[in-house]
């Protein structure tokens, strides 16, 4: 059922964007009440927008405190349209083997692994459902 809501949310005329390359500007709550945002790689699977962090970030702990984000997507070809989706998170797993970071590389930068994986990361893989949207051009 989730995955027909999730599809009803995103509106045709915008559901490109989410195939596309472009960065998704991902806004948390901080512990102080203030909002934190920073551009991430992301993908879709038609129920869910998807990023990956690492464990000792800010963000990671923002959504173990808070599971509410907003996040923008800007049409590259046209930067007066764009995709802003409010959610909250349903799930955060393991990367396992860094499959998902890895296939972000290779959508984003044409690389089969993340170049930039530092010993001891952990990563998970963020899966936003999308709640309500507002779009523009």
């Amino acid at each position: 059922m989730r995955r027909v809501v999730a599809a009803m949310i995103i509106p045709a005329s915008h559901v490109d964007l989410l195939d596309s390359k472009a960065l998704a500007n991902v806004a948390t709550i901080g512990p102080d009440g203030a909002p934190q945002n920073n551009p991430v790689w992301f993908g879709w699977d038609g129920t869910y927008v998807l990023f990956s962090q690492t464990t000792g970030r800010q963000k990671y702990r923002n959504l173990q405190a808070d599971p509410h984000v907003a996040l923008a997507i800007v049409d590259a070809a046209n930067p007066y349209r764009y995709l802003e989706i409010r959610g909250v998170v349903a799930e955060i797993v393991d990367d396992e083997g860094n499959a998902f970071i890895d296939s972000m590389a290779q959508k984003y930068i044409d690389q089969p692994q993340y170049p930039w994986h530092q010993p001891g990361d952990h990563r998970v893989i963020v899966k936003v459902l999308p709640g309500a949207t507002t779009q523009m051009g």
